[in-house]
């Protein structure tokens, strides 16, 4: 390696969790590994970006997917809620999308205290089991899976037009509204995953009975769908999305939206925060989100935390 390449490299290592530092490890967990290139299939940055400063008051991370890895670097539950401790951040929602990742929830949640759990089949899963006959029996054992007590969610699930077509919406609203019977059969909060399907996910919350507890993950609405959360008491959870350039639909609808309603999330490993957009994320880079949605509504930081840190309370309960 040349004396440039060694410089770059501490660049990019400066400051960062000892856990997310380059390991050759890839493929020993036989967890899911996030695609090495982008939507556009360019090469991604893999190097995990520098630990922000510690938040003043401990705000949780309420949706990420710690069975999920990036690039070669295995890090274990405890090896990233140590990191994430040591910023500010006392816990974590981990959060299902099929049978065998809502089946790895509870078990860590059960593990370690700083663990809650939320099952789910995702909306595009629910297409695919639909199409196998799969679907119904996958349900089935999420609602086994959502009386534990350690589990305070159902979801992710919802409805998603941008990855799925229209042959697939109809498993996608069964699987939806089934859900929305567990959460509130079981006195849980939902989590709904929204692509490009606002009015349809509207439309079947308010045809719904639904439980006390309803929360947009990765909220990607505007300012009018933040007013109709508003109206319904729904939560409103903001991801490293809003910290993007282009991203002004959604600071809108941060900045209408009830400060009582607003949550925080990584969706780790997806949707790290600017400046690190496309390298990976993890819920040690909360800060850098809370930081931002802080100064974009005019808030005092420490005050700002209390809220989003008792608004997460509210919704899930203690760890």
């Amino acid at each position: 390696m040349s004396t440039a390449e060694q410089t770059a490299q501490t660049s990019r290592t400066q400051g960062v969790p000892e856990a997310y530092l380059p390991a050759p490890v890839a493929g020993e967990s036989g967890a899911p590994i996030r695609n090495a290139k982008d939507e556009q299939g360019k090469k991604r940055d893999l190097s995990y970006p520098p630990a922000p400063a510690p938040l003043p008051f401990g705000v949780p991370d309420n949706h990420t997917h710690l069975d999920f890895r990036d690039g070669s670097v295995h890090v274990t539950v405890a090896q990233a809620l140590d990191a994430a401790n040591a910023v500010g951040v006392p816990g974590v929602i981990q959060v299902g999308c099929d049978v065998e990742s809502s089946e790895f929830a509870v078990r860590a949640a059960t593990e370690d205290p700083r663990v809650l759990a939320a099952v789910a089949i995702h909306p595009n899963d629910a297409a695919r089991l639909a199409a196998t006959g799969e679907l119904d029996s996958a349900i089935a054992r999420i609602e086994e899976l959502a009386a534990h007590g350690r589990v305070r969610a159902v979801g992710e699930t919802g409805l998603d037009y941008f990855r799925t077509g229209e042959a697939g919406r109809p498993a996608q609203e069964h699987s939806f509204r089934e859900h929305i019977r567990i959460a509130r059969e079981h006195s849980k909060a939902l989590q709904i995953h929204d692509r490009d399907a606002h009015h349809d996910v509207v439309r079947v919350l308010e045809s719904e009975e639904l439980p006390e507890r309803v929360v947009f993950h990765c909220f990607s609405g505007d300012a009018e769908l933040a007013k109709i959360c508003n109206a319904n008491g729904w939560y409103l959870s903001f991801s490293g999305t809003v910290t993007f350039k282009n991203s002004h639909d959604l600071r809108d609808a941060l900045l209408v939206a009830n400060p009582e309603l607003v949550l925080v999330e990584t969706d780790a490993p997806f949707l790290t925060p600017h400046p690190y957009r496309g390298r990976p994320n993890a819920s040690y880079l909360i800060p850098q989100t809370v930081r931002f949605m802080a100064e974009a509504v005019g808030a005092e930081l420490e005050e700002y935390c209390r809220t989003l840190a008792a608004n997460t309370n509210r919704v899930y309960g203690e760890f």
